[in-house]
């Protein structure tokens, strides 16, 4: 876990070059952020992970030669501890799938605000699971989509990734936008609850052939 006195070490992977120009001055010019390496591919990304000790890892998902989800499989499987935060402009179920499926630490869209981008880098640098609310919108349609297909079938009213009901109202307050803390107080739970929760929630979508 990162130090919080220390500056969160970020290598950033993308292959447009004024996006990552942007996001490249976003993290030097931000307190607490530290860049210490930029890729243009996911081969030169695999390259520089295993030789730069970054916490967080910014990865996009379009990357010419090998893309980022296939980078980051490669990654998390060579046991290098940096976690890896999605990014991604794509918002069709089955990209969104393929990225989750990706096994990253967490998933934020390009176009965000730059205090959402901030609070995701923050939150997996610490281990904490992030997901876009996008994305969990998709997720929970996804699965209301099931439940109507359950119910004309009359089949059992259970949604394909096993979550729980507590899961399930976690999920849908992350689409309303809400912050863990936010979650937390609407739950009246402690933040590290909300936390394993999202955590769990990912888990969940990562294996999506149980």
């Amino acid at each position: 876990m990162t130090n919080s006195k220390e500056n969160i070490k970020v290598l950033l992977v993308e292959d447009h070059i004024m996006a990552r120009m942007g996001t490249a001055i976003f993290i030097q010019n931000t307190e607490g952020l530290e860049l210490i390496g930029q890729a243009e591919d996911g081969l030169e990304a695999i390259k520089l992970a295993k030789e730069l000790n970054a916490d967080v890892i910014l990865m996009d998902i379009g990357l010419p030669k090998l893309d980022g989800i296939e980078a980051t499989k490669k990654i998390k499987e060579s046991g290098i501890d940096s976690s890896i935060l999605m990014l991604t402009s794509r918002d069709s179920e089955d990209d969104v799938y393929a990225a989750l499926q990706a096994g990253a630490d967490g998933y934020i869209m390009k176009g965000c605000n730059l205090e959402a981008l901030l609070s995701a880098i923050k939150s997996v640098s610490q281990k904490a699971a992030w997901l876009d609310p996008m994305i969990a919108r998709l997720v929970l349609s996804g699965i209301q989509k099931q439940n109507i297909q359950n119910k004309e079938k009359r089949e059992e009213n259970i949604n394909k990734y096993a979550l729980t009901k507590k899961e399930l109202e976690v999920l849908a307050l992350i689409s309303e936008g809400l912050s863990n803390k936010e979650i937390s107080d609407k739950l009246v739970v402690t933040l590290s609850t909300t936390k394993a929760h999202v955590h769990n929630i990912l888990q969940k979508l990562y294996v999506t052939d149980r």
